[in-house]
């Protein structure tokens, strides 16, 4: 279940405020099925400054690898230092332990431009 006050990009990545500038990402419930089993996930450094939809990433499965993409502008401020360990959490809590960076957000009303639930659910139905 995705936290209330989540938004999304239309590859998949979900955002969510925390409410000091900064923003956890990760990718979202819908991503992680089409992935498969994740084996490994290649995170950004502390301190990288990134362009929005600049790669930033990538999660190998089973099946394929993805390449991840800031969906906002900013710097990495925190990255999730378990999924070195644990990949698997991307797959059994895509919304939790499986989050992947935290972003100072360059401009917070980027957030405006990404899509809320019902905006990611419609982009799923038509996929």
């Amino acid at each position: 279940m995705a936290p209330e006050g989540i938004r999304y990009t239309e590859e998949h990545e979900w955002v969510l405020p925390t409410g000091d500038g900064k923003a956890r990402i990760g990718i979202t419930d819908y991503a992680q099925q089409q992935l498969g089993d994740v084996v490994y996930v290649q995170l950004p450094d502390v301190g990288d400054s990134l362009d929005s939809k600049a790669t930033m990433g990538e999660v190998e499965s089973t099946k394929s690898v993805s390449d991840l993409y800031a969906p906002i502008a900013g710097e990495i401020t925190a990255v999730n230092e378990q999924l070195d360990d644990q990949p698997e959490l991307v797959n059994s809590d895509p919304y939790g332990d499986g989050w992947m960076v935290v972003l100072t957000l360059a401009d917070a009303s980027a957030l405006d431009e990404l899509l809320d639930e019902d905006g990611y659910q419609n982009l799923i139905d038509q996929g």
